[in-house]
């Protein structure tokens, strides 16, 4: 049987649990002696160091010599996952303790600080720490110079932002005042951060980076080549978009889909985003393929598909999908 990634994680762990020694802290100083003669970081095995610690050592008795050594762990692979067991049953010790590697002069550390308070961690389990308080380590990371912590930033925020997106554009806004970052990486944090609450079409997001939220523009000759589709066809359209005044432009189509129980859902997809110029027409095709997936369950139905631009629904239509 081929095991998941972490389910390998956890039987080597597993593996330790038998073969090292009874005595905690024995073990870890083992553990932390094997790291200075590993031939390579980055390896899932070293996964099962940090895992050991969150299923042996999340105690009053070893609190601090725990949260030191995921700390070190981390330089080899990301403690990201053991981490917040300890958020959870030690909220006030281990934030100031991510605190402290916030400050880090080490990288891993320092996205350890944001990537382990991330309220929605993939594949990790659920924290229950005020996302508001989780933002100050990222208050001394965000004009980091290593791409890596930046990023784990803008994907801790766009986390924040699927329970608060307008929280996310005024701390955006901050950093961006104080122009302790880049301006081209300050550009590309702002972006990934936003990604989410962009798709969403949230003005302020758009707004904040430079997409105005009423544009001067129309939509125009919105045409479905093919208004009845079956499974594994596309769905063709175009459209033109006219302008007015010179704009940028965030260009998406949403899609609405008929679910069980007479319910509906919804998801926007991302075309291009374009500078348009006054009296310019730009004309927009597209193909949209609707396949079988594992990810999303398709029904029969009338489903509708809507032209967004800048976060504004301009046009709408409607087709029907056989499955």
């Amino acid at each position: 049987m081929v095991l998941e990634l972490k389910e390998r994680v956890t039987l080597i762990r597993k593996k330790l649990e038998i073969f090292m020694p009874d005595n905690y802290l024995e073990t870890i100083e083992l553990l932390h002696t094997s790291l200075k003669v590993a031939d390579s970081k980055d390896n899932f095995i070293f996964a099962s160091y940090s895992e050991y610690i969150e299923f042996n050592g999340c105690t009053d008795e070893y609190l601090d010599i725990s949260l030191n050594m995921l700390g070190e762990y981390t330089k080899w692979f990301s403690s990201e996952f053991a981490i917040r067991k300890f958020i959870n049953q030690y909220p006030d010790q281990t934030y100031n303790k991510m605190l402290e590697w916030s400050l880090s002069d080490h990288a891993d550390q320092r996205r350890l600080a944001s990537e382990g308070l991330r309220p929605k961690l993939p594949w990790a389990s659920k924290i229950y720490f005020d996302y508001q308080q989780g933002m100050l380590p990222l208050h001394n990371l965000y004009y980091d110079k290593e791409r890596y912590v930046v990023r784990s930033v803008a994907n801790h925020l766009n986390d924040v932002s699927k329970l608060d997106p307008d929280f996310v554009v005024d701390v955006l806004k901050t950093w961006q005042s104080s122009h302790k970052q880049d301006s081209k990486e300050m550009a590309y944090l702002m972006n990934h951060a936003l990604r989410t609450s962009i798709k969403k079409g949230h003005l302020r997001s758009l707004e904040l980076i430079g997409f105005a939220s009423n544009p001067a523009i129309k939509v125009e000759n919105f045409i479905i080549h093919q208004k009845d589709i079956v499974i594994g066809d596309s769905l063709q359209f175009e459209f033109d978009i006219v302008s007015q005044q010179n704009e940028n432009l965030m260009v998406d189509f949403k899609v609405l889909y008929p679910m069980a129980n007479n319910k509906t859902s919804e998801k926007v997809f991302k075309i291009k985003r374009l500078r348009i110029q006054e009296n310019e027409v730009v004309k927009i095709k597209k193909s949209h393929g609707f396949k079988l997936m594992t990810t999303k369950k398709l029904y029969s139905g009338d489903y509708k598909l809507f032209i967004q631009i800048n976060g504004k629904i301009f046009d709408e239509t409607s087709f029907t999908l056989k499955v």
